[in-house]
């Protein structure tokens, strides 16, 4: 266990940037857990963290106490809960950062995949990603307009999903819509087929588009299908997020 004293630390400054900065995190490769049960989550996927920082009050708190006794003591730094606050991603710290490198996507073939185009806001991205972990589906591209999906937002949204999942962030959307081996989908409001008309018991690609833009034209074309999701409310649209999880989740009443 090792004791930081001085905000000009190396380890310190370092993790500042990476908090701050989606450029910074890719040029790294790392980027910054914050909170118990992410750090946790990471752990339990068979993650080891290249540091874990714990704020002096947070030892004190039971689930981070038992946490650090899995730690390697050479991997354990202790900050003031001053100091701590400056790398923290939160408004409220609790107390656990862990430095990680952000794992590499796995390569190979999927019987469902999520093609994502544009996705601007992290904590929609997160979300998505939670309930594509929890559907069972593995591979997810990213186009290069996407949010940052190691950003703090996107992970605190995902909830952990992001360590059972293989991240393809700048993509070539069209691309992996042609090289799939199954039907690829697209939500749109301009369909005139819906979602439950649609067999997903076969491989499937699922494409979700901007929040506010859609699916581009260029996207549109390369899908077999475009598919609405019936709306008998009063609502224009439904959240990205949400449209996302009705899609996997219908895939998923189907196959099981």
């Amino acid at each position: 266990m090792k004791t930081i004293t001085s905000r000009e630390n190396p380890l310190l400054k370092s993790a500042r940037k990476l908090a701050a900065s989606s450029k910074e995190r890719k040029k790294a490769g790392k980027t910054l857990l914050d909170g118990i049960h992410l750090v946790e989550a990471y752990h339990q996927a068979g993650g080891l963290p290249e540091a874990v920082m714990v704020s002096e009050s947070a030892q004190n708190h039971q689930e981070i106490r038992a946490f650090l006794k899995k730690v390697p003591p050479e991997n354990l730094i202790v900050l003031s809960d001053e100091l701590f606050r400056d790398i923290s991603t939160v408004d409220t710290p609790t107390g656990i950062v862990a430095l990680i490198r952000i794992p590499q996507p796995v390569e190979g073939e999927s019987d469902c995949c999520v093609l994502l185009e544009d996705v601007q806001d992290p904590g929609n991205l997160g979300s998505i990603l939670r309930s594509a972990a929890a559907a069972g589906i593995v591979r997810i591209h990213l186009s290069p307009g996407c949010a940052d999906a190691w950003s703090p937002k996107a992970l605190r949204a995902g909830m952990g999903a992001h360590f059972h999942l293989s991240v393809h962030e700048n993509s070539d959307l069209a691309t992996a819509a042609q090289d799939f081996p199954g039907q690829v989908v697209a939500t749109t409001l301009a369909a005139e087929k819906t979602l439950y008309s649609l067999d997903l018991t076969g491989p499937t690609a699922f494409v979700i588009g901007n929040e506010g833009a859609g699916i581009s034209e260029d996207l549109l074309a390369a899908a077999d299908s475009r598919v609405m999701i019936p709306m008998p409310g009063v609502a224009e649209s439904l959240n990205a997020a949400a449209a996302a999880a009705i899609c996997f989740f219908e895939r998923v009443r189907q196959t099981c």
